[in-house]
């Protein structure tokens, strides 16, 4: 299954890019599952972020490689694909682009390819991820409007 979801921020792409960070991933956490970041190396390829996502009753670590990332004029992009997976998911790849739309404009896009792991998991699962990376939308909007030197 595929997701995709732009938000269009009022900032340069390479200043999103500066702060595509720890910083902002902690800002980003949903309300549930709660998710603890354990370990944030960045977004260079071979870096290494793990997860532990919190279902109340238990818990399940998410780890995600840096496989992919390229800057460009005007763009900035990553890939994370998941190695450790919760139960649910069979697969996770996903492509966090920043593309330059101005002078102090840019898009934020979230491109997500995942499977659930067995049957019909796969469409069960996408009304709630769809909704995980809809809920960044606004902070997105609000995170990259501050003044930012």
């Amino acid at each position: 299954m595929k997701i995709k979801i732009s938000t269009p921020v009022q900032q340069h792409y390479l200043k999103v890019k500066a702060l595509f960070d720890e910083n902002l991933f902690k800002v980003l956490n949903p309300p549930f599952p709660p998710v603890k970041l354990l370990r944030f190396d960045g977004s260079d390829i071979g870096d290494t972020v793990v997860l532990e996502l919190n279902f109340i009753l238990f818990k399940q670590k998410w780890v995600s490689k840096i496989t992919d990332n390229k800057t460009s004029d005007n763009e900035f992009y990553f890939i994370d694909k998941g190695v450790e997976l919760p139960f649910f998911l069979g697969s996770w790849e996903h492509k966090h682009i920043i593309i330059r739309k101005g002078e102090n404009e840019s898009e934020i896009r979230d491109e997500i390819e995942y499977e659930g792991k067995m049957g019909l998991m796969s469409i069960l699962l996408y009304p709630l991820l769809y909704g995980q990376f809809l809920y960044r939308r606004p902070i997105y909007k609000r995170y990259f409007k501050q003044p930012l030197n």
